[in-house]
């Protein structure tokens, strides 16, 4: 009885264990203040100059964090770094100083605003280090279509539009995707900004762009185990 009762025990451990990490999934956009398709000339010449500000906004299709289930929801992320916020892929650079708005889903409840902002905590990783204040709004994240077009809007806060690249955005020929998305994607594909902006007030820095290279859209899968 006593070894029943142990492997009874171990197995809802385990079982509990797996049913923590259940994974959560959705559609990622990304927009910053500089280009992020572009030629190493041009990179290298911006570098210090722009690009220190973004939005990162994920939506979650399916999935639970902290057995909390957030389906049909969004949450964003608005940045305003000291520097250029960049990866390379082979190089991290120092964004130094980082001050963020998180933006929550306003059909969020109480539970759910919780593991919302919890959840972009992870994602975000130190870009969420410091996070000056939290906003519910409406939100719509519209995810990519067969174009790679995709928009997002967080009512009178926040706005990405984009559209594919083309040809015709290429300047010196020599374009790669020079930075790395922010945050951990599945299948970033780098995508024409047509407009993105942030009319908050809590960072002391609005700010309003448009017709750069400057976007990511991809897919997300976390887990909420530690």
């Amino acid at each position: 009885m006593k070894t029943q009762v142990t492997l009874a025990a171990l197995l809802a451990v385990v079982l509990g264990g797996v049913a923590w990490a259940a994974p959560i999934e959705g559609e990622y956009i990304e927009a910053r203040t500089c280009d992020v398709y572009t030629g190493p000339c041009f990179a290298n010449a911006e570098m210090g100059l722009c690009g220190n500000e973004a939005i990162m906004a994920w939506r979650i299709d399916k999935g639970d964090w902290h057995g909390v289930p957030l389906g049909g929801l969004t949450v964003a992320l608005v940045v305003n770094a000291e520097r250029t916020l960049g990866d390379d892929g082979v190089f991290g650079f120092d964004p130094g100083e980082t001050r963020s708005v998180l933006l929550v889903d306003r059909r969020a409840d109480e539970r759910q605003q919780a593991a919302l902002i919890a959840f972009a905590r992870k994602a975000a990783g130190r870009l969420a280090n410091n996070v000056v204040a939290v906003r519910r709004v409406p939100m719509e994240l519209r995810a990519a279509d067969a174009d790679s077009r995709a928009q997002f809007r967080a009512a009178g806060v926040a706005e990405i539009s984009t559209r594919p690249l083309m040809h015709c955005d290429c300047i010196c020929t020599n374009e790669i995707v020079y930075y790395q998305p922010l945050a951990k994607v599945t299948d970033a594909t780098p995508v024409y900004t047509l407009a993105m902006s942030y009319t908050g007030r809590e960072l002391g820095n609005t700010w309003t762009n448009r017709e750069l290279r400057s976007a990511f859209v991809g897919t997300f899968r976390f887990s909420d185990s530690r």
